[in-house]
């Protein structure tokens, strides 16, 4: 049939092309049909063993997700209702001198809004572990599940320690920052009020110091739009 046999040719030129798109190749060329009928097409094309897709080569940066032993997606239906349901992670590029660049820790519990923050000088899933013990011991209420992205610092010594304290593990799905708004708001927030006025140097002992002492007047002093301009303790 002439038409499978075009479609066959152009899904072969565009192998990457889909029903939607071939169509519209099909009806130039004079056929008169939907783009469900090209699907079907290439659908038994396929099943026939006539048309294989072509195999990935693996050039592009985006790398395919590892399968995680402990981490899993957080269910649609987890709702947090109490401080430390859910406490989101994430990491922040700071370059606040030529030639510097220091990676800040961010931790934001969804409900009482109470952040932790830790500066270092990279990011691994050794640092990101040494940041679960600054969360158990600075967030005043117990820690149930932490979300995190797929970054390799919340991967392997991360994933194990948070198994080990028995605290669950959920992840955004690739490229959704809008599921982490809470944690990016709180990065933005520690950037412009706290690193962007400093007057420490940004030695890292004499940084993270400071940071401890910017982070107990963001949890206990800093009023809160969100709460009504009240303070959390």
């Amino acid at each position: 049939m002439k038409l499978v046999e075009a479609v066959l040719r152009l899904r072969e030129e565009y192998p990457r092309w889909g029903k939607d798109k071939l169509v519209i190749l099909v009806r130039r060329e004079g056929y008169n049909c939907a783009a469900s009928t090209v699907g079907r097409i290439l659908k038994n094309l396929k099943e026939r063993g006539v048309l294989k897709e072509p195999l990935p080569n693996h050039i592009s940066a985006r790398k395919s997700q590892r399968q995680r032993p402990y981490a899993a997606r957080k269910p649609k239906d987890y709702v947090a209702k109490e401080p430390g349901d859910i406490v989101e992670v994430d990491t922040l590029d700071l370059r606040p001198l030529p030639g510097v660049v220091l990676k800040h820790f961010a931790a934001r519990d969804v409900i009482s809004r109470w952040d932790v923050l830790d500066a270092h000088d990279r990011a691994s899933s050794h640092t990101a572990t040494a940041f679960v013990d600054a969360l158990l011991r600075r967030m005043p209420f117990p820690i149930k599940l932490i979300k995190a992205d797929g970054g390799s610092e919340f991967q392997h010594a991360f994933e194990e320690e948070c198994q080990r304290r028995g605290i669950k593990l959920f992840l955004f799905p690739p490229r959704s920052p809008k599921l982490d708004g809470h944690v990016e708001r709180a990065k933005r927030t520690h950037t412009e009020e706290f690193y962007e006025v400093t007057d420490t140097s940004f030695d890292m002992a004499e940084l993270n110091h400071a940071s401890l002492e910017w982070e107990m007047i963001y949890n206990t002093v800093r009023p809160y739009q969100a709460q009504g301009y009240l303070i959390l303790l």
